[in-house]
């Protein structure tokens, strides 16, 4: 039995399809897994221990979004339960040359020393920035208003989520790949001024770029990103500003295909904008 947390996400949610296309047992979990259709659900907070047990229970492989907060209680259940292979949606930023003191890499970094230290078999997937980021503009983009951006030649590496969902379907079902390391990219260094124009090609329509500052990015988001991941965001950005990101073939190595391009994922998801 495969569980596969954060049920409701889009890589979550492409891993499952993928596993139950071939016949491997999967239970879904997720905090609300009354929304969830087609396969067996369980609730599941990574927040809340009292939901650990009954969810790890028969379970021998586990696909888990990096939630800090209780993780030292959900190895311990895990070993109790006798799950044999975890396989950890981790991130990039873990890499980078402050990743102890950076808000976003840090709990991911905690994640991973847990289930590393412990009698876990332990597959790390350290993707970089995922092409999903882009819907964060898809309100502007609807509503004809520029996209404010602080840095728009900060380089990323924009993956699709399918790449990701299909590297995990690898590492969960091939033996010969798990107890290892892998750090994802998508096939392209794009800046975000890169990313605006495929979009705008795909949806067939002109987008506006508005340069704001760093504060001014801050004060418009406040009300969806907190203030130390908005300071770790612009960080990165900022470090990456004109500056192409380091690519990986991993992609290709681990499902047999290249990285699906942005472009591609602009067009798979072209309704969003």
């Amino acid at each position: 039995m495969i569980l596969i947390t954060g049920g409701r996400g889009a890589v979550a949610s492409h891993l499952t399809t993928l596993l139950t296309a071939q016949n491997h047992a999967v239970r879904l979990a997720s905090s609300d897994p009354g929304k969830l259709d087609g396969v067996p659900a369980i609730k599941l907070d990574l927040t809340d221990p009292t939901t650990f047990k009954a969810a790890l229970s028969g379970v021998d492989s586990v696909f888990l979004y990096a939630e800090s907060a209780h993780i030292t209680e959900f190895v311990a259940e895990a070993e109790a339960a006798g799950v044999q292979q975890v396989v950890i949606l981790s991130t990039a930023a873990v890499l980078g040359p402050d990743a102890a003191n950076d808000h976003l890499a840090k709990s991911h970094l905690a994640v991973e020393k847990a289930v590393d230290d412990s009698t876990l078999g332990t597959t790390i997937l350290r993707p970089g920035a995922f092409a999903g980021n882009a819907s964060a503009w898809a309100w502007p983009i609807k509503t004809g208003r520029p996209v404010s951006l602080p840095f728009p030649n900060a380089h990323s590496d924009p993956i699709h989520e399918y790449d990701v969902a299909e590297a995990a379907f690898t590492l969960l079902t091939e033996p010969r790949f798990q107890q290892r390391e892998y750090v994802l990219s998508g096939p392209e260094s794009l800046t975000f001024a890169d990313q605006i124009d495929q979009l705008s090609a795909v949806i067939g329509r002109p987008i506006a770029i508005n340069q704001v500052t760093p504060d001014e990015w801050k004060q418009e988001m406040a009300d969806y990103v907190p203030g130390p991941y908005a300071d770790a965001l612009l960080n990165w950005w900022r470090s990456n500003d004109g500056k192409p990101v380091r690519l990986t073939g991993t992609v290709d190595h681990l499902t047999g295909h290249p990285a699906r391009s942005f472009a591609t994922w602009a067009q798979d998801h072209v309704n969003d904008f």
